[in-house]
């Protein structure tokens, strides 16, 4: 399956694409030097995971994202907070990495979950062992067995968790025999492929419409069923391996939604790409409020440290509180190190809007 672009119409789609241009300019720009720029980053990626859910159709609360990636859960983790935690998980590592890691075959296969098989280091017993002695030495060599298992696994996580991935061409067998986690008739491996050719071809063009095709390309093509999801990650992550936004992981998925649905899934490409590019636009206009409302924040909780002592903990709750959604007092307490009452002083001495409305599992944050 190939995607064409010989019938791109760049005549009709260059008035938007300047606009997108000179937006994500001016985001990368005031994101670069600004005073807020770790917790812009860190807030984006809360506010990106829920979006992507928005946009494949579940909703997904910010609160409930933030608390349970902080192991706070006020509930069970539904199914679909367990999928935004995922790809929350994913922008962070995307952004932890280099630019054009994302976009590579060992960068994929990771992000994919696809890792291949390691050797079977395992000890066996020697064939030429008398009977006697293995009979003696039995309850030893379980042990041995069992051990050298527990190593296996532990080499196996060490070596994917420092960005390792084991040999990519012997990859791991899945027992599916009804193929419920993967569709024999659709091949994720060659539509991947094709959907990778088409960034040479997105190379050749902007950057900011290169994305847009790529995207476009990632909704046709359809790679990773499980996971589709992960292709406005990569084209995010495209945007910084081409140097448009390298301040920070583009939030896509909060301009997507302001777009209807039926432009975003029009049969006309031409409509698709002005979408998707219309949507850039409203992410970076939405990125640069957000800036905005997070500078007045922070200036007027830093009116409240006059007159302090030169030890007291509230720039780190001023830390914690832009870098987060929303903040529990258990969460303030974990990172200042103080106790749950401490934290609702200092709460209360910042402050903070409460933003749950409730009695308990309250939640304080920036608007």
């Amino acid at each position: 399956m190939r995607y064409d672009l010989t019938t791109l119409a760049l005549t009709t789609l260059l008035p938007v694409v300047v606009k997108a241009e000179d937006m994500l300019a001016r985001l990368d720009e005031r994101v670069l030097r600004h005073v807020v720029a770790d917790g812009f980053r860190e807030r984006g990626h809360f506010f990106d995971a829920a979006g992507a859910l928005w946009v494949g159709g579940e909703l997904v609360h910010v609160e409930d994202l933030v608390l349970h990636d902080a192991r706070m859960d006020a509930r069970a983790p539904t199914h679909e907070l367990t999928i935004a935690h995922a790809v929350l998980r994913s922008r962070r590592r995307l952004w932890n990495a280099d630019p054009s890691w994302g976009l590579e075959m060992a960068g994929l296969a990771a992000l994919r979950g696809d890792v291949g098989e390691v050797e079977d280091i395992v000890p066996r017993r020697p064939a030429s062992a008398e009977p006697d002695a293995q009979e003696e030495d039995e309850d030893q060599d379980d042990f041995g067995v069992d051990f050298a298992e527990i190593d296996a696994i532990l080499a196996r996580s060490e070596k994917i968790l420092n960005g390792g991935v084991p040999d990519l061409g012997r990859p791991e067998t899945i027992d599916d025999p009804l193929a419920l986690v993967r569709d024999e008739d659709w091949d994720e491996d060659e539509r991947l492929e094709s959907w990778r050719a088409v960034i040479r071809e997105a190379d050749l063009l902007p950057p900011v419409l290169g994305a847009a095709v790529l995207f476009d390309a990632w909704e046709r093509l359809e790679p990773l069923r499980r996971q589709h999801w992960l292709g406005g990650l990569l084209v995010s992550a495209y945007l910084r391996s081409r140097g448009k936004v390298t301040s920070h992981l583009f939030c896509l998925n909060i301009g997507l939604k302001a777009v209807r649905h039926d432009r975003r899934r029009a049969s006309d490409r031409n409509t698709r790409l002005a979408a998707f590019l219309e949507a850039m636009v409203l992410s970076a206009d939405s990125g640069l409020k957000e800036l905005d409302r997070l500078s007045l924040a922070k200036l007027q909780m830093e009116l409240r440290l006059k007159d302090r002592r030169s030890n007291s903990s509230l720039p780190e709750v001023i830390d914690i509180v832009l870098s987060r959604p929303i903040v529990s007092t258990k969460m303030i307490a974990r990172h200042v190190g103080v106790t749950p009452r401490g934290a609702l002083n200092l709460v209360s001495d910042l402050g903070l809007r409460e933003m749950t409305g409730r009695g308990r599992y309250r939640g304080w944050g920036v608007l």
